[in-house]
């Protein structure tokens, strides 16, 4: 575990730790205090009013939610999450699909952290009444998502990936220098009780200096893992000697990774589970790296982005220097990167100055210069996450502190007509802004089976008695298909409406 200077610090940027039952309690205020007192009376009666527009500005959103939305469903934590991830698609129904779902529980040291392994029906398209979409109850757990299993996680779980080649894989981030492999099928399920083991993981990835906490990332095009850490490095590893040539998606019981280690390992060694030494270690940042992406097409390109408001590519196949290395690529830390899945020349990054910025890398050149494609300004606090859709190249999310999820259009850029609600004002780009969260927005993930399905997680800690709360929501499709499109159908509706009526 980290020091709790490092911790405080670290929990500032991505979320916190819960409070403690007794911490709040009657304060006695002293003469020397009274000055002070008087300043944190004012910042209180401005925390104040801030919540209660927050408050208001949640309560506008809620009575447009069946406008705005085709599904919602809204799931109440007991312990904030940092990381949320859609898995595997498990069933199909006629009305819905059922699909696998991890999740983090980060506690206050009464009971274990741990991974949660769960399962979550995926309402079809136009299947849920405008009415089950509008009556959800904050403080309920959804009825669509299912606890399946639970791994009792060595520390935080700050960070969740999934293998694209394996269903059974995924790779957690915590407050160590290690990246942890886990099969989640091979893995028990364990009780979260005070004073419970550890759950074993089946690989553990060396090879950082320092704490690595949520630069990871898993590549699209093999068994390769990528981590960014407070020791300035980006650590590459390929885990695929280990890992058998059994069907990937086999639920017979057994770990499809592979336990037998090198000979020389003795039963110390593997007691917390084999380990896997990197492939490669790349210099190049001066601060911590705090997020990092493979390309696509090609697992020896990757990006990454840090504390030094730098954005580096690098090509493993020539050399362990950055290939291009953006020195002020935002005007603060830099906190996240996306790479895109349909065009590999455009990448997004995410940072403290609020902004989510868009870069071509044709326009990037090997001495640091280059500057965005465009900047994305619509939000009022720290950018953590960025994510290209699965389903457009040009619309991707960013959430932030400020508890909103923003999906932008960047072709809708430079064009005077904006839809959706949203007001003349609004940032260029900027179509759809989810506020179902009452507090910073630190994670989500856009679903590759459901096209405009998005769930995401909020630490709630200060607003929501302690928590997290984590939303499973699909926009309406009259959002975001042509216009000429929804109008045409609305004149075919129009139009029945008429003829219905005059038949009576």
């Amino acid at each position: 575990m980290e020091s709790g200077g490092e911790e405080v610090t670290v929990k500032k940027k991505r979320g916190r730790k819960p409070k403690a039952k007794n911490e709040e309690g009657p304060q006695v205020k002293t003469p020397k205090e009274g000055k002070r007192s008087q300043q944190q009376q004012h910042q209180h009666q401005q925390q104040h009013h801030a919540n209660a527009s927050s408050e208001d500005k949640y309560n506008r959103w809620k009575s447009v939610v069946p406008v705005l939305y085709d599904w919602l469903s809204n799931h109440n934590l007991i312990w904030p999450s940092l990381s949320c991830r859609w898995g595997p698609q498990l069933e199909q129904s006629p009305h819905k699909n059922r699909q696998r779902l991890y999740l983090s529980e980060q506690t206050d040291g009464s009971v274990p952290n741990t991974l949660v392994i769960a399962t979550c029906d995926v309402v079809k398209p136009r299947v849920a009444a405008a009415e089950h979409i509008s009556q959800f109850n904050e403080e309920a757990r959804s009825p669509f998502v299912k606890k399946y299993k639970t791994i009792i996680h060595p520390g935080e779980v700050n960070r969740i990936r999934e293998m694209p080649q394996h269903n059974n894989i995924v790779a957690t981030h915590t407050d160590s220098p290690n990246v942890l492999i886990w099969d989640v099928e091979a893995q028990p399920n364990r009780h979260a009780v005070l004073g419970a083991t550890n759950s074993r993981p089946d690989l553990i990835l060396t090879g950082h200096q320092d704490n690595a906490e949520f630069a990871l990332a898993m590549s699209p095009t093999g068994p390769y893992v990528l981590s960014g850490g407070k020791d300035k490095s980006v650590v590459f590893w390929s885990i695929e000697d280990h890992i058998t040539s059994a069907a990937a998606d086999s639920k017979s019981g057994g770990s499809i990774i592979k336990q037998n280690t090198k000979s020389g390992e003795g039963n110390d060694k593997t007691a917390d589970g084999p380990s896997v030494g990197p492939r490669g270690i790349y210099c190049g940042h001066d601060d911590t790296v705090e997020d990092v992406a493979f390309c696509p097409f090609n697992a020896q390109e990757f990006c990454s982005v840090g504390d030094d408001s730098c954005l580096i590519l690098w090509d493993a196949r020539s050399g362990s220097d950055p290939a291009v290395k953006v020195e002020k690529a935002h005007d603060a830390d830099l906190h996240c990167v996306d790479w895109n899945f349909h065009d590999v020349n455009f990448i997004l990054t995410g940072s403290a100055d609020n902004s989510v910025r868009m870069f071509d890398r044709r326009k990037l050149t090997s001495n640091g210069v280059g500057s965005p494609v465009h900047k994305f300004e619509g939000h009022s606090s720290a950018v953590l996450c960025v994510q290209w859709s699965p389903d457009k190249s040009s619309i991707f999310g960013s959430s932030a502190e400020d508890g909103l999820l923003n999906i932008w259009d960047y072709e809708k850029v430079g064009k005077t007509t904006e839809r959706s609600g949203t007001t003349p004002t609004s940032p260029a780009g900027l179509f759809f802004q989810h506020a179902g969260h009452r507090d910073k927005v630190v994670d989500f993930h856009w679903n590759s089976y459901d096209p405009w399905t998005v769930v995401s997680v909020s630490d709630d800690c200060d607003s929501n008695g302690g928590g997290g709360t984590l939303q499973i929501w699909r926009v309406s499709d009259l959002i975001y298909r042509p216009e000429e499109e929804v109008l045409s159908e609305l004149e075919k509706f129009k139009s029945h409406v008429l003829t219905c009526a005059a038949s009576k």
